[in-house]
C-alpha cells in the first residue's frame, strides 16, 4: 500500500461561497458577426458569473452596503424593481445571508426570469409596462409601496444606489483593463440603470482618458435623444429587456458617455440569433443590441485595424427561450419572415452555381478583371492569394470610381487590381441561416461564403432575391 499523503501538504482550490466566483468573466474574440471590420471587437461575457449576468457584481454590493448602513437587519427583506437579472444578483446573495426577497418586474419580461427568482425562493409581483415611472401600479411605485407596508424592509434601488457604478469601477473596469493590457480603445454597454457603463467607463477614463464609452440605447428609450440634445422625449414600447429607460436614473452619468447608438429590436434579435448560430456565444436580447450597436459605431466611425472595442454581453440567452429564440414568437412580433428559418447560405449558392466560382488574384490586370465580368455577368469577385485563401473582393463600382477618380494620366496598361482590393467584406460559412444573410444585407452588396478562409461562393441581393422567387408555390 502506498504511502497516505500528509492533508496538510495538497492545496485544494476551492472557493468559500458561491459569492466568490463572481467576477473574472472571460473577454471572447468576435469572428463571423464582425467579419466586414478591420478592429478587434472582444465580447466580455457575463453569462460566466454564477447567476448568470453583469448583476451579479451589484447585488452583492449592494447588500453589504445596507448591512454596513445599518439599514438592513437580520431577517429583514430586500425589495426591488428589476427586470431579472438584478433580482437574481441579490437573491444569491440573500440566500447566503438569510435575507427574504420581494421582486417587481413589468409584465413584458420572459417567464423564465420569473420561475427563476422563484427558484431562490423570492416573491415575484408583476406590474403593466405601459404606464408612466410615477403611475402607482408602475414597478418603481409598487415596489417603494411594498418597502413601506413591509416590516425590516430595504429598497435596493439600483436606478439611484451609487453603490451600482461603484461595483462596476472596482470590478468590471479593471478586469478589462488588465484583460486587454492597456489597449482597449472603446468599451461598449447597453443602458438601463447606467450603473455598468458609468462605473466601467468612469474607471476606463481614469486609466487613460482617451477611452471612448459607447452606450447602446433601444428605439423606444429616451437616452438617446436625452444624451444628443439635452431634451426629454416620451418614451416608447420596445420588446428588448433590461436597457433602455423611461426616466434619468440617477446612476446614470451621461457625461461619462462619448456616444449613444440607437438600435431596434430586429436588429437586436437578429444579431443575439447570429451570435449563437456563428459564435456559439449563447447570449440574451440585449447582447444583440449590444454587438449590433457596436458593429454600427465601428462602421460610423471607420475604425482601423489598430482599435480594440469591448462589448459587454449582459446575460444568458437561458432566459430568453420562449422569445428570441421562439421563431413563433418573432413571426408574431414581425421580427423573422416564415422562409427565413429554413433555408442557409450553402442552399443558395448551391441553386446558384454553375460550374467553378470566379475569382480573381491580387496580381491581374484591371482590364483582365473587366473582362472577367463582362463575360460571367458578375458584378464582384472575391480575390484571393496563391494559397486560395480570401483577401477580399473587387467589385465593379470601385473599378469605376478608381477610373473616374484618379488622373487618367496616372492608368498604366499592366496596373493591377491590388489597390483597389476591399478587404472588410462580411464572410459567412455556408450553415449560416438566411436571417442571417438578410441583416448583412441591410449595409452591404456582398457577401462571401467561406470555411477557413477557403472560398466557397460569393452572394449577393439579387441571389437571395433569385432563390426566394423559386421557393414561391
Amino acid at each position: 500500500m502506498g504511502k497516505l499523503l500528509d492533508e496538510s501538504v495538497i492545496e485544494m482550490e476551492i472557493y468559500t461561497t458561491i459569492l466568490e466566483t463572481i467576477g473574472n468573466t472571460p473577454l471572447v474574440r468576435l469572428n463571423s458577426v464582425v467579419s466586414d471590420l478591420p478592429c478587434t471587437v472582444l465580447a466580455k461575457v457575463e453569462f460566466f458569473n454564477p447567476g448568470g449576468s453583469v448583476k451579479d457584481r451589484i447585488g452583492p454590493a449592494i447588500i453589504e452596503d445596507a448591512e454596513r448602513s445599518g439599514k438592513l437587519k437580520p431577517g429583514g427583506t430586500i425589495v426591488e424593481s428589476t427586470s431579472g437579472n438584478t433580482g437574481v444578483g441579490l437573491a444569491i446573495a440573500a440566500a447566503l445571508k438569510g435575507y427574504r426577497c420581494i421582486f417587481v418586474m413589468p409584465d413584458k419580461m420572459s417567464q423564465e426570469k420569473i420561475l427563476l427568482l422563484r427558484a431562490f425562493g423570492a416573491r415575484v409581483v408583476v406590474t403593466p409596462t405601459a404606464v408612466e415611472p410615477d403611475d402607482p401600479r408602475s414597478y418603481y411605485s409598487v415596489a417603494n409601496k411594498l418597502v413601506e407596508e413591509t416590516p425590516n424592509a430595504i429598497l435596493a434601488n439600483q436606478y439611484h444606489n451609487p453603490v451600482n457604478p461603484q461595483a462596476h469601477v472596482e470590478s468590471t473596469g479593471p478586469e478589462i483593463w488588465q484583460q486587454t493590457k492597456g489597449r482597449i480603445t472603446h468599451f461598449v454597454a447597453g443602458m438601463g440603470t447606467g450603473g455598468t457603463i458609468t462605473g466601467t467607463g468612469r474607471y476606463l477614463k481614469s486609466k487613460n482618458p482617451h477611452v471612448k464609452i459607447v452606450g447602446v440605447d433601444p428605439v423606444g428609450s429616451i437616452l438617446y435623444e436625452l444624451h444628443r440634445s439635452g431634451r426629454y422625449t416620451k418614451a416608447e414600447g420596445y420588446k428588448v429587456e433590461g436597457i433602455g429607460e423611461d426616466f434619468l436614473p440617477s446612476t446614470t452619468d451621461l457625461s461619462v458617455v462619448d456616444h449613444i447608438v440607437q438600435v431596434n429590436d430586429k436588429e437586436s434579435f437578429l444579431m443575439t440569433r447570429r451570435l449563437v448560430r456563428e459564435e456559439g456565444i449563447f447570449g440574451g436580447g440585449s447582447c444583440g443590441s449590444a454587438v449590433a450597436g457596436a458593429v454600427k459605431y465601428a462602421h460610423d466611425q471607420k475604425l482601423g485595424k489598430d482599435d480594440v472595442m469591448v462589448v459587454i454581453l449582459p446575460d444568458s440567452g437561458s432566459r430568453y427561450l420562449s422569445k428570441v429564440f421562439d421563431d413563433e414568437w418573432l413571426r408574431e412580433n414581425g421580427f423573422l419572415e416564415q422562409t427565413w428559418v429554413d433555408f442557409r447560405a450553402a442552399d443558395i449558392q448551391a441553386v446558384k452555381s454553375e460550374g467553378d466560382i470566379i475569382t480573381a488574384k491580387p496580381t491581374d490586370l484591371m482590364t483582365d478583371v473587366v473582362a472577367l465580368m463582362k463575360q460571367y455577368n458578375v458584378s464582384q469577385l472575391p480575390v484571393l492569394d496563391e494559397n486560395g485563401r480570401l483577401l477580399g473582393v473587387v467589385s465593379e463600382i470601385d473599378l469605376l470610381n478608381h477610373i473616374l477618380l484618379t488622373n487618367h494620366a496616372s492608368h498604366a496598361p499592366d496596373e493591377t487590381i491590388e489597390a483597389i482590393i476591399e478587404t472588410n467584406v462580411p464572410v459567412v460559412r455556408p450553415s449560416a441561416p438566411l436571417e442571417t444573410l438578410v441583416g448583412i444585407f441591410a449595409k452591404h452588396n456582398a457577401v462571401i461564403i467561406a470555411t477557413d478562409e477557403q472560398v466557397q461562393g460569393i452572394l449577393t441581393k439579387i441571389d437571395i432575391l433569385d432563390f426566394l422567387s423559386t421557393q414561391v408555390r
